[in-house]
C-alpha cells in the first residue's frame, strides 16, 4: 500500500496515524529491553479478541495503571488492587487478564530469580538474531510457527499465562525477533540491513526440542490483517499486525 507520504507499507498498517507510526517506528524493530518487552508480553495477552489499535491507543493508561510495568510493584498487586483496575476506563477491564498480568510479574520474578532474563529466554528461539522472512502478501504471514509454540511452552511451563502459540508469534514480531513486513513495503529492507538479521530457521533452546535440523518449519497460515480472536499488536501483526488477535 502506497501511502499519501509515496511510502509503501504493510497494508495493515492503513491510514491511522497511531497505526501508521507504530508500523513505522516499533513493529518489527529488535527489542531487548527487560521491562518494554514484559509490557509488550503483557499487551499481547490484553489484545486476545481486541484489535490492537484498541491496545496501542490505551497503552498509556497500562503503562499508569500497572506501575509502568515494573514487575517487583506489579507482583504485589492483591485483590483490592484488581477491584480497582476493573473500574479503570482507560483499560481493558477483564478480570482474567487482569489477574494473568499479575500473575506474569510474578512468573518474571521467579525467571529472574532463576538467572535468567525474558529478553534471553525469548530471543534464544530464535539464536539470538532476526528471522528475516519473504512474504509478498499478508495471507503469507503465520499466525504461528515451531519457534512460537516452542517459547508459548517455555513460558508456560514457567508460570506466564496467556502466552499462547499465536500470541507468541504477534509478540515475536512486534520484538523484531522475526522481521514479517512485506519485502515491498519501505521498512522491510531497513529492518532486514540491520546488523544480526538471517535469512534461516534458527535452532531452538532451553530444552524446547526445535531445532533447524529435523524440526517442521512449515508455518500455520492465519488470514491477513492482525490477527482475529488471538492477541497481538498491529498485526500485530502475527497480524502482523496484520490481524485482530
Amino acid at each position: 500500500m502506497i501511502s499519501a507520504d509515496r511510502r509503501q507499507r504493510c497494508p495493515w498498517a492503513g491510514h491511522d496515524p497511531v497505526y501508521v507510526a507504530y508500523h513505522d517506528d516499533e513493529w518489527g524493530v529488535p527489542l531487548r529491553d527487560e521491562r518494554a518487552l514484559f509490557e509488550l508480553l503483557v499487551l499481547e495477552g490484553f489484545q486476545a479478541g481486541l484489535s490492537w489499535i484498541t491496545i496501542l491507543r490505551k497503552r498509556d493508561a497500562f503503562r499508569r495503571a500497572f506501575a509502568g510495568f515494573d514487575a517487583e510493584r506489579m507482583a504485589r498487586f492483591g485483590p483490592a488492587q484488581v477491584e480497582k483496575l476493573l473500574l479503570d476506563p482507560g483499560i481493558v477491564r477483564h478480570r482474567g487478564k487482569i489477574e494473568g498480568a499479575v500473575a506474569n510479574a510474578r512468573a518474571l520474578l521467579k525467571l529472574h530469580g532463576e538467572g535468567l532474563s525474558l529478553a534471553e529466554l525469548a530471543w534464544s528461539f530464535v539464536g539470538g538474531a532476526t528471522i528475516v522472512n519473504r512474504f509478498r502478501a499478508l495471507a503469507e504471514v503465520p499466525a504461528e510457527t515451531e519457534q512460537s509454540r516452542a517459547l508459548s511452552k517455555a513460558l508456560r511451563t514457567r508460570g506466564f499465562t496467556f502466552v499462547g502459540p499465536t500470541i507468541c508469534y504477534a509478540f515475536m514480531q512486534s520484538a523484531g525477533m522475526v522481521n514479517d513486513h512485506l519485502v515491498q513495503c519501505f521498512r522491510y529492507g531497513e529492518l532486514a540491513g540491520a546488523r544480526g538479521g538471517r535469512l534461516r530457521q534458527p535452532a531452538g533452546a532451553f530444552g524446547s526440542g526445535v531445532t533447524a535440523k529435523g524440526a517442521s518449519t512449515r508455518p500455520t497460515r492465519r488470514a491477513p490483517g492482525p490477527r482475529a480472536g488471538s492477541s497481538s499488536r498491529a498485526p500485530g501483526p502475527a497480524s502482523p499486525r496484520g490481524r485482530t488477535r
